[in-house]
């Protein structure tokens, strides 16, 4: 699966989700287990490419500012929270991490103070959850996984994931990320 295929899909889950008012994880799944095991593996290649293209201490750092705080799993969560806005947003937010300050949901939640905006942890388990109602195994997935993966003989350099700074120091926040720091943070002083 290419990577347009990759966003057709994420979109039509959107645009689905959108029409029948279910969940988007919902609609995805049921996007892909209309498809075939393969495919569903593909997705998941190509899920994974995308989500780790997103680990990097800038991303980690908006997360950080716009959950009040991120552990590694809750990064993972918003990660996949990232990929499920959808192509465009994906891109902005991998060309510039700040650009989510101008995502309608993130600015809302600012101004509501929840800390829970594009955190989606069942999006992770779309692929397992497609060939779970495909085959019926909820063990199924993982064994084609495991067995396609070890085909497919990946590279296991460690991620760069660029300069590390201190969260926790709100001048370093404003440095790096001035409209999410704004929105979270408040004006410097």
């Amino acid at each position: 699966m290419d990577i347009d295929r990759f966003w057709n899909i994420i979109e039509s889950a959107r645009s689905s989700a959108t029409i029948s008012g279910v969940l988007f994880d919902a609609a995805l799944v049921e996007l892909l287990a209309g498809g075939t095991p393969q495919e569903i593996l593909e997705y998941a290649e190509r899920f994974d490419e995308v989500h780790d293209a997103l680990y990097r201490w800038d991303v980690w750092a908006a997360a950080y500012l716009i959950g009040g705080g991120c552990s590694d799993d809750s990064f993972m969560d918003f990660r996949a929270g990232v990929i499920a806005l959808g192509r465009d947003w994906y891109e902005r937010t991998a060309l510039d991490p700040d650009n989510l300050a101008e995502h309608p949901a993130v600015i809302k939640a600012a101004s509501a103070h929840v800390d829970e905006a594009l955190f989606y942890e069942d999006v992770n388990y779309i692929a397992s959850g497609a060939f779970e109602r495909l085959t019926g195994n909820p063990h199924a997935f993982y064994e084609a996984w495991a067995e396609h993966r070890s085909a497919d003989e990946q590279d296991s350099d460690a991620t760069d994931m660029g300069e590390d700074f201190d969260f926790d120091d709100a001048d370093e926040m404003h440095r790096r990320l001035p409209r999410l720091a704004r929105l979270y943070l408040g004006a410097l002083d």
